[in-house]
């Protein structure tokens, strides 16, 4: 979330699925590509159809053999990566904070529409660390982590998760691009990421908390959809601006108490990691001190995860806390 625009594709090309298919030969790549992206869960936002390209048209001659091997070495690399995403806590475990940290409220039409087992869509809404900057994969960007959890917790559940980050950017380009990207989906569930870009601008947070409130309002008012605020990162990078990262954090905060919409506490949480659980920082941000790594995306997907499966769980029992309810408890 840097308030340039380094995101680029090139960003995931070393990740290993592709590192391996690139390493077949030209006709073989192109059938093992399109093996792979078969296999593969359809990314959250469309994109225009590309034409027929030669490579493709010639692997149709390869033999039925060769097309099973090609096939069975591409599946086989979908899952080494799968595995590996299975496995990114084995070295360090992802605990949620002992205490003192706020609870995102409940989420009751989310949580309703999954309990009934109706299609759910939640929004990923924010700036380059929705977006997936630093991670290795789009695999392994938050949104992506997320609905594979919920996808696992609710096997037989219409989960949509649509990725809406771009990088460098904060709330006056985001509100911009509110309407279409957001209120026009019509979801069930927005996660806005926001402030660290404001900070890192020297930008007002006064100013950034008004838009963003002005924001929630517009949802609101179009759809019934649940709505959680994420904070800013503990990062290096926004640990030099202290006093902007903490006004942007308190009235954030504020925002979320005063429209009735729930907040991931992003930065409490991550300094929960360094200053509690002895995590070197750079075992959650990339080298640039601003930017989650794999482990830093699949840790906060998975905490806020466990809060939206703990909602649901409210609802099943018949528990419905409001969402300006909060209290002081492990997440």
């Amino acid at each position: 979330m840097s308030s340039f625009r380094p995101f680029c594709l090139t960003a995931w090309l070393a990740a290993p699925a592709l590192a391996a298919l690139l390493s077949l030969s030209p006709v073989s790549q192109s059938r093992a590509q399109a093996q792979a992206a078969q296999a593969t869960p359809a990314p959250t936002q469309s994109a225009n159809p590309a034409p027929a390209s030669p490579s493709q048209t010639t692997v149709a001659a390869t033999s039925p053999a060769e097309q099973r091997g090609i096939t069975a070495r591409a599946i086989d690399k979908v899952k080494q990566v799968a595995k590996s995403a299975g496995d990114i806590f084995s070295r360090v475990p992802c605990l949620a904070p002992k205490g003192g940290s706020k609870t995102m409220g409940s989420l009751p039409h989310v949580a309703g529409k999954l309990v009934a087992g109706k299609p759910v869509v939640i929004v990923a809404f924010g700036s380059s660390s929705t977006a997936g900057y630093g991670a290795s994969s789009p695999d392994f960007n938050y949104p992506n982590r997320l609905a594979a959890q919920l996808r696992r917790q609710y096997p037989t559940a219409n989960i949509t998760v649509i990725n809406a980050g771009i990088g460098g950017e904060d709330a006056p380009e985001m509100m911009k691009r509110l309407q279409k990207e957001v209120i026009d989906v019509h979801p069930d569930l927005v996660i806005w990421q926001v402030g660290t870009n404001a900070v890192l601008r020297n930008l007002d947070p006064g100013d950034t908390a008004k838009m963003v409130e002005d924001g929630i309002s517009r949802i609101q008012a179009a759809d019934e959809a649940d709505i959680v605020l994420v904070d800013p990162q503990y990062s290096p990078a926004v640990n030099q601006r202290k006093e902007s990262a903490g006004k942007m954090i308190k009235l954030l905060g504020k925002v979320a108490e005063l429209r009735h919409v729930g907040i991931f506490p992003r930065f409490e949480v991550m300094r929960d990691w360094h200053e509690n659980q002895s995590i070197p920082v750079e075992s959650f941000v990339i080298a640039d001190g601003l930017h989650m790594n794999d482990w830093g995306y699949a840790c906060f997907a998975q905490l806020l995860g466990d809060d939206i499966i703990r909602s649901v769980g409210q609802i099943k029992i018949g528990v419905n806390v409001p969402a300006d309810v909060r209290t002081y408890r492990p997440m």
